[in-house]
């Protein structure tokens, strides 16, 4: 996925630029980049590191002396290598994005064929970053050229802009499926796809952009450039799996969903247990709620390594993914011997986790593995956010098992997703009794958007029912 964040201000900028940016971390682990404009010099400065291997803060410590200015944008990207720096008829600017870009090779025929050339690349493949910026470069001013984007661009695109007059443009995508929230202090304005950043930065949240709204930042105040449009298609997946706990988008708290989740499930759950325990790190808060409703114990029966093991989302590779899934939980045999144990998780893609920690599970002493999932289950590809490293939809573990009872992963795609359904009930009970779990339930969903607190119509839930409102 990937989350930015960028900052204007009447005092050097790097500091908080630096750890701002890092505060995006759990949002990817491909590359990494900072830009700051100094307006004495007038000079851009710009670096992009690789991240598969290492974390944001140890590519950027020991250069932060090349960065000045008042100004800056960061990014922790799963795509592209940026910020990218462009000189046009629209000025000198420097550009993030938190993008998925469908229709990119469509978009970048149409440009080619328009005389316009492509000079960054990601992986051998068109930087979409630089894609946008070519089609702001359309435009006859910064606002056209945005609008110009959103009118183009299938899938999603937020995006920062760094100026050469020193201010800060945040446009968020034009459904707002990806978030943009606003922070202020005493001379200083900032930008940035998590909240989270902004506590020890002494930064207090101001407001949450709206779908497709642009505004232009200066140290002291906001300037609309662009009011919010109404619909809005906000992903859910932020509050289920990719949302720092101390996170807010559009004003509901992650951890405080997260909660919800749990706490309606263990309120009718019939299912007979001696202690919960949460996936780290996404189903803990599901795990203390289910706890609450159910009336059952907290305990921390698996405990992931913090040091060293990020998520497992975000590589490339099947093969690293699946080391990354194993090796960052460690299980606690005390905890765990002739225990029914039921644990709490985000989701289920793949099924590769689920099977390897319920083997590990059952061979540390564990009677019974109960495992409830704050979502529902995952039947569509996601072609708004890039979620996940899948490929295909027969990467997810719901779409193999309709190919195996219907002979087609795309037949009767409805009834597998209504929760209740036979159909339903049938591909639940086969993961279960594949990976040799006691009981497995999937949250609604109805109790999703319940503890979300929007309206349907303002949440993307296309990965979970296929829909898509607009």
């Amino acid at each position: 996925m990937g989350g930015f964040f960028g900052t204007t201000s009447v005092r050097p900028c790097v500091a908080d630029l630096f750890y701002g940016t890092d505060y995006n971390s759990h949002l990817g682990t491909r590359r990494g980049g900072m830009a700051t404009y100094d307006a004495e010099s007038k000079r851009f400065a710009r670096s992009i590191h690789n991240l598969e291997s290492t974390y944001f803060r140890t590519k950027f410590e020991d250069e932060l002396s090349k960065f000045s200015g008042n100004s800056g944008i960061g990014i922790i990207s799963d795509t592209d290598a940026q910020p990218i720096i462009i000189n046009s008829h629209l000025g000198r600017f420097a550009i993030v994005t938190v993008a998925k870009i469908c229709n990119i090779e469509e978009l970048e025929n149409e440009l080619l064929e328009s005389g316009m050339h492509f000079a960054e690349l990601s992986s051998g493949n068109t930087n979409q970053t630089e894609l946008v910026a070519l089609l702001i470069n359309q435009g006859k001013n910064l606002r056209e050229g945005i609008e110009n984007v959103f009118r183009k661009v299938k899938g999603s695109c937020s995006m920062l802009i760094l100026t050469d007059d020193g201010s800060l443009i945040a446009a968020r995508d034009r459904l707002g499926r990806t978030p943009i929230v606003i922070g202020k202090k005493d001379g200083a304005m900032a930008a940035t796809s998590e909240s989270s950043a902004f506590p020890n930065l002494d930064y207090e949240t101001d407001r949450f952009l709206g779908p497709g709204e642009i505004v232009r930042l200066h140290p002291d105040r906001v300037e609309t450039i662009k009011e919010p449009e109404e619909q809005m298609q906000v992903c859910s997946f932020l509050w289920v799996y990719y949302g720092f706990p101390t996170s807010c988008y559009e004003g509901r708290n992650v951890e405080d969903v997260r909660f919800r989740f749990g706490e309606e499930m263990g309120k009718n759950d019939a299912s007979e247990v001696d202690c919960c325990c949460g996936i780290p790190d996404s189903g803990v808060g599901m795990a203390l709620g289910y706890a609450c409703g159910k009336g059952v114990p907290y305990k921390r029966a698996i405990s992931k390594y913090t040091p060293t093991w990020p998520r497992s989302f975000t590589p490339s590779r099947q093969e690293l993914r699946n080391l990354v899934a194993k090796m960052k939980l460690i299980p606690n045999r005390q905890m765990l011997d002739g225990q029914r144990v039921l644990f709490c998780d985000d989701s289920i893609v793949r099924g590769t986790q689920l099977r390897d920690n319920t083997k590990v599970l059952y061979d540390y002493g564990a009677k019974e593995v109960h495992i409830r999932i704050a979502c529902p289950p995952l039947i569509y590809s996601c072609p708004f956010v890039g979620f996940s490293a899948s490929k295909s939809d027969l990467e997810l573990i719901t779409r193999r098992i309709i190919k195996e009872l219907e002979g087609d992963p795309d037949k009767n795609l409805e009834k597998y997703a209504t929760t209740g359904s036979p159909e339903y009930e049938k591909m639940v009970d086969i993961i279960r009794e594949r990976f040799g779990l006691t009981s497995l339930k999937f949250n609604s969903l109805e109790t999703l958007i319940k503890a979300i607190g929007l309206p349907k119509c303002k949440v993307c839930t296309h990965c979970f029912d296929g829909s898509s409102c607009f």
